[in-house]
């Protein structure tokens, strides 16, 4: 067996029981059901409120909106992990083993899937029963799948390039709130038809609007496309930015970590950590 293939099936095994573990505590536990359950709680309350004219409802249109911007999140978990395991020391023992930034790089990558992946099936499940008006076919089940794959391919490795930036994990809360901007423009609680046209220009340049506008395709009528951008779908553009984001990542991704992980070394590791006890303390 090669070494790349060892290091490929030991980030396989390790991220298969970090998932696991992440279901078995209570903290995560808890960060599993806590957005899934608030956001189906707003879902209920706009699940009567109709769009304008258009004879649909907001909550059947919101709901694959958060669909996408739940996918979309796995950015930022990814981030936060990076820079947490980083603090305490978890890269550096991986960089000390043989090909071991690769197994621990893809064990993040199936573990953070996994994790989103199981969070889109806590919303989806009961938001099918909580919201009426959405369309459920083959067709729309194969574009539900192949945008949720091309979106986490195009966001995992940007939120790798992130964690590999930010040096502590209390620096994180920089990246919500561009993140939370994002969102807020990107159509998820309501058709971005309604925001200024130079606000939609902003939006579509981020991989969270076409995730939602993907979503949407999958699970709507084809009616509801009238109240898009274009009256349309727009299945090339997806595929286009979604892939620009991709591609963009998975260049950026290898040579970041690489930069970063060289630079790791006990000393800093325990300078870290001093700084923090010096902040508890």
């Amino acid at each position: 067996m090669s070494p790349t293939t060892a290091a490929l099936r030991a980030g396989w095994s390790r991220g298969l029981i970090e998932l696991r573990q992440s279901f078995t505590n209570g903290a995560d536990l808890f960060s599993h059901f806590f957005w899934p359950v608030l956001m189906l709680t707003a879902m209920f309350f706009m699940r009567d409120t109709a769009f304008g004219s258009s004879g649909l409802l907001l909550g059947t249109l919101a709901l694959p909106g958060i669909l996408g911007m739940n996918a979309a999140f796995g950015l930022v978990t990814m981030s936060q992990l990076l820079t947490a395991e980083r603090e305490d020391g978890t890269l550096l023992r991986a960089k000390a083993t043989p090909d071991g930034m690769r197994g621990y790089l893809t064990g993040k990558v199936v573990s953070v899937s996994g994790g989103t992946l199981a969070d889109l099936a806590i919303f989806l499940v009961p938001g099918l029963f909580l919201v009426d008006g959405l369309e459920l076919s083959p067709g729309g089940w194969a574009t539900l799948a192949w945008v949720l794959v091309l979106g986490l391919v195009a966001t995992l490795p940007i939120g790798a390039v992130l964690g590999s930036i930010f040096t502590s994990a209390r620096a994180q809360g920089v990246l919500q709130l561009p993140v939370l901007g994002v969102i807020a423009i990107s159509g998820v609680f309501y058709p971005i038809t309604a925001l200024p046209e130079w606000l939609q220009w902003v939006a579509q340049v981020f991989p969270i609007y076409w995730l939602g506008l993907g979503m949407r395709s999958a699970l709507l009528p084809d009616a509801a496309a009238g109240v898009e951008i274009g009256e349309s779908w727009r299945h090339l553009e997806t595929v286009g930015v979604l892939g620009a984001w991709a591609v963009l990542g998975l260049l950026l991704a290898p040579v970041v970590l690489r930069r970063m992980a060289r630079r790791e070394s006990g000393s800093t590791v325990a300078a870290r950590r001093e700084k923090a006890l010096q902040r508890v303390g």
